[in-house]
């Protein structure tokens, strides 16, 4: 109870969700940077000269801006201007039959690709497991700092999802399409324009992902090996460390 109490006093002063909401998104500039540099180091030279470096270099360069964001409306300002730069080489990134997976663009709701299908789901999915790590270890994943509230929204949960964007629900996706393990007749195309995973296709994506979540990586701050499925319950403890006062800032998750 004192951390939620704590946790909605900081989300009511927008000095304090600033403070936080810097540190989540200079995780998420850190790790589309780079799974950026991952696809150029496994896949030069067929990515040369396609725009990533100049990519990967725009982004980081504004990670001091990040740091230095005093309020909301400007690291929100930062965020997607990151996030143009990450999205508009993401289809450089899709090295298998172009003619099904390409991405000219996000689209949400609906999705009106196959890619944007997938980016949709995993998103879904990463977002769900964020917010059953926060309530299992106490903070409201409703109330979050850089999301703010809406009716029935998990904000928190959102929050805590960005800098998991990157490195394992994107890298997921292009995992499953450059590897050819999920197919151009896995989708189905509604009249509205939407495309979305057909149900072996859903099948297939769920199943892969929990493979993933049992792949094993060392995290960043704890120098600890664990699978990457725990990464959003490690980084809830972190933060609920930080809203206790037990650290002196949350540490975002950054990719290797």
């Amino acid at each position: 109870m004192l951390l939620r109490r704590e946790q909605y006093r900081i989300a009511d002063d927008p000095a304090r969700s600033c403070e936080i909401a810097r540190t989540m998104i200079f995780g998420k500039l850190c790790n589309g940077a780079a799974s950026i540099q991952r696809t150029l180091r496994d896949h030069a030279p067929r990515v040369a000269d396609c725009g990533l470096e100049n990519a990967a270099a725009n982004i980081r360069d504004m990670l001091p801006q990040v740091l230095a964001a005093a309020d909301l409306d400007t690291l929100r300002g930062i965020e997607g201007a990151a996030a143009t730069a990450y999205f508009g080489v993401f289809d450089h990134m899709l090295l298998n039959r172009k003619e099904a997976f390409f991405f000219h663009g996000r689209s949400r709701r609906p999705p009106l690709d196959r890619v944007n299908a997938m980016l949709s789901f995993a998103y879904s999915l990463l977002a769900h497991d964020c917010a059953s790590a926060l309530e299992s270890v106490g903070p409201d994943s409703y109330v979050g700092f850089l999301h703010r509230d809406r009716p029935g929204r998990q904000s928190l949960a959102l929050d805590l999802m960005e800098e998991l964007r990157p490195c394992f629900a994107d890298r997921f996706v292009l995992t499953l399409i450059n590897n050819r393990i999920i197919k151009p007749s896995n989708f189905e195309f509604r009249e509205s324009g939407a495309v979305l995973l057909a149900e072996e296709g859903r099948r297939t994506f769920l199943q892969k992902w929990q493979e993933r979540k049992r792949e094993t990586i060392t995290h960043p701050f704890l120098e600890e090996k664990l699978p990457w499925g725990l990464v959003p319950y490690v980084q809830s403890l972190l933060l609920a460390r930080y809203l206790r006062g037990d650290l002196e800032e949350y540490p975002p998750f950054l990719w290797k």
